[in-house]
C-alpha cells in the first residue's frame, strides 16, 4: 500500500474534522448532535508517523483522539450520498491532538487550540477506498502501549458518504484534502515522554495503515504577553481526560459523603420535611408517585432527564438512535437517581424493563418518573426502586420526545437539578439542596432522638401538653434523660 509521505501533505489544502461522531463519544459528552458540525485544522498541523509533537510550554490539557482520516481523491461539489464514497481515495489513521488550556480563546473555532505545528499525525500507510466496507472499519488508539480506544464505524451517527455529501453542499473539497471523521470514547490526556499509536484495520483484519506513531515532548518557548495565554479549569480537565474521575477530581456531588449518606438514610422523611420547612423550603417533595419497592429506603444524587411533548418532525431528529434517554441511562453512575420530567403525562410509558434493566446493571440507586412505566410487572420485579405515576402499555413515542439531560427539571411539582440530594421511604420522596444537606441531616437525629424521649413519656401516660413540641420544663427533663443515656 502506498504511504503517507510528504507529497499527500502537499495535496493537503484543507483539513476537516467533524466534531462528534460516535455513539460512545456522544454517551461521554453528554449530547447526540442532529446533524454533523465541523472544524478547520490548517494543513500546517499534518505530520508523519514518527514525527515528535510538542505540548507548548505552559500547557497542562494535551488531548488526543484517535481518528479514521478520509483522503479525497477527485474534487466533490454538491454530490449525492450515493456518489460520495466514490469520490475518496483512500483512508488511514489520524490523531486529532489539541491543548485543552486554549479552548477558551477562539469560540469554537479551535484554531489556536488544535491548530498547532504537528497537531494532526496522519498515517503511515493508506488503505484504497474502493478496497473497503466504510462501514466496516475499526480504529484503536494506544497510549503508553495501553488499549484506550477501540470502536468501529458500524453505527456511527453520521456515515462517511454522509460527511462528504455533507459538506459538498457548501465548498468544494478537492483532491488531496482531509477529513477528519470523529473519535470514540477513549480520548484522553498526554504529556511529555508519552507515545501515542493509532491504527486503523478492515474489520476483519485483513488491511491495516500500520501504527501511527506520535511522541509528545515539553515546549521550551513561553507564550507571548499579547496574545491569549493558557488557563485550565476542571471543566477543561473533566473534558479533556473523558471524566471527572479519569482527571482525578472529586465525582460531582460529592458532598455526598458515605458519612452523610449514612445520616440521611437513619431518618425518616417526615422529619427531614419538617426541618426543610424550618428553613423555608415547603416545595421540595415530589408528589403524586407510587414504589416498586415501597419497602426500600433510598438515597442518592440526582441525574435529569427531561421529555417534551412528541412533536412527529421532531421525533424523527431526536428520538431515534442512542437519544437522550438511552444517553441518561447509560451514563447514570453508582448510586446516582434518575429523575424524569415527564409533565405529569400518563398516557405512555417512560421506562421499561430493558432500560430498568441496565440502569440497574449500572448501579443506579432508583429511577423517578412523573409519567408512566411499561413492562410493569418485569419492573416491579427488579431490586431497584422505580417510582412512577402509572403502568401503561404504550412507547415513549407515543406522547414525547426524549430532548435534553442534566439540566433544572420539573417533577411531581418540583424543581430537581442535577446534583441534588434525593431522600426517599414509605412516607415520600424529597429533594434536599446539598448546600443544607449536612445541617438538616443532623438537626433530624437531633429532632427524632427527642421524639424517642418524647414517645417514652406519653407511653408512661404523660399528656402531650407542654412535652410535644419540649416546653422549658420538658426539655431539662430530655436533657437530664439524654445525659443517662449517654453514661449507660
Amino acid at each position: 500500500m502506498e504511504q503517507v509521505n510528504d507529497d499527500t501533505f502537499a495535496a493537503a489544502r484543507k483539513v476537516i474534522a467533524v466534531h462528534i461522531n460516535y455513539p460512545s463519544r456522544a454517551a461521554q459528552r453528554g449530547r447526540t448532535p442532529a446533524q454533523p458540525s465541523y472544524f478547520l485544522k490548517p494543513s500546517s498541523s499534518l505530520s508523519l508517523t514518527g514525527t515528535a509533537v510538542e505540548r507548548p510550554a505552559g500547557c497542562e490539557l494535551l488531548g488526543f483522539e484517535g481518528e479514521i482520516a478520509l483522503v479525497m481523491g477527485k474534487a466533490a461539489r454538491r454530490v449525492e450520498l450515493e456518489d460520495a464514497w466514490g469520490h475518496v481515495a483512500a483512508v488511514t489513521a489520524s490523531n486529532d491532538l489539541g491543548v485543552y488550556d486554549l479552548r477558551y480563546a477562539d469560540k469554537g473555532s479551535n484554531l489556536r487550540s488544535k491548530g498547532g505545528d504537528g497537531f494532526t499525525p496522519v498515517g503511515p500507510a493508506l488503505i484504497p477506498a474502493d478496497a473497503v466496507d466504510p462501514a466496516k472499519l475499526r480504529i484503536r488508539t494506544w497510549h503508553n502501549g495501553d488499549l484506550v480506544q477501540d470502536d468501529t464505524t458500524e453505527d456511527l451517527l453520521f456515515p462517511f458518504a454522509r460527511l462528504v455529501a455533507d459538506l459538498s453542499q457548501l465548498l468544494t473539497l478537492e483532491e488531496g484534502d482531509i477529513i477528519l471523521t470523529g473519535t470514540p470514547a477513549g480520548a484522553s490526556v498526554a504529556g511529555p515522554g508519552d507515545v501515542l499509536e493509532v491504527e486503523v484495520t478492515t474489520a476483519d483484519g485483513g488491511l491495516s495503515t500500520g501504527r501511527l506513531t506520535t511522541t509528545v515532548k515539553e515546549g521550551t518557548t513561553a507564550f507571548a504577553d499579547f496574545g491569549a495565554r493558557p488557563k485550565a479549569d476542571d471543566l477543561q480537565r473533566e473534558e479533556a481526560y473523558g471524566s471527572r474521575e479519569a482527571a482525578g477530581l472529586p465525582a460531582a456531588g460529592s458532598g455526598l459523603t458515605p458519612e452523610l449518606k449514612a445520616k440521611l438514610e437513619s431518618v425518616c422523611t417526615a422529619t427531614l420535611s419538617s426541618q426543610l420547612r424550618k428553613r423555608g423550603l415547603n416545595n421540595v417533595s415530589i408528589d403524586g408517585l407510587t414504589a416498586t419497592r415501597p419497602d426500600r429506603k433510598v438515597v442518592g444524587l440526582a441525574r435529569t432527564l427531561r421529555y417534551v411533548p412528541n412533536r412527529e418532525d421532531l421525533f424523527k431528529t431526536h428520538g431515534g438512535g442512542f437519544n437522550a434517554q438511552k444517553r441518561a441511562i447509560d451514563s447514570v453512575n453508582e448510586g446516582e437517581i434518575l429523575v424524569m420530567e415527564a409533565r405529569g403525562e400518563k398516557g405512555t410509558g417512560t421506562i421499561g424493563d430493558i432500560l430498568a434493566l441496565r440502569a440497574q446493571v449500572r448501579g443506579a440507586a432508583a429511577i423517578i418518573t412523573d409519567g408512566g412505566v411499561r413492562d410493569f410487572s418485569a419492573v416491579a420485579a427488579m431490586e431497584l426502586p422505580t417510582y412512577y405515576s402509572n403502568p401503561h402499555p404504550a412507547v415513549l413515542g407515543r406522547r414525547h420526545i426524549p430532548w435534553d439531560t442534566d439540566i433544572t427539571i420539573a417533577c411531581g411539582g418540583t424543581t430537581v437539578q442535577p446534583g441534588d440530594i434525593i431522600v426517599a421511604d414509605s412516607d415520600g420522596i424529597l429533594v434536599i439542596p446539598p448546600a443544607i444537606a449536612e445541617e438538616v441531616a443532623n438537626d433530624s437525629i437531633a429532632q427524632e432522638r427527642e421524639e424517642v424521649f418524647i414517645a417514652e413519656m406519653v407511653e408512661q401516660g404523660h399528656s402531650v401538653d407542654g412535652l410535644y413540641p419540649l416546653n422549658a420544663q420538658w426539655r431539662a427533663k430530655y436533657e437530664q434523660w439524654e445525659a443517662g443515656k449517654a453514661n449507660d
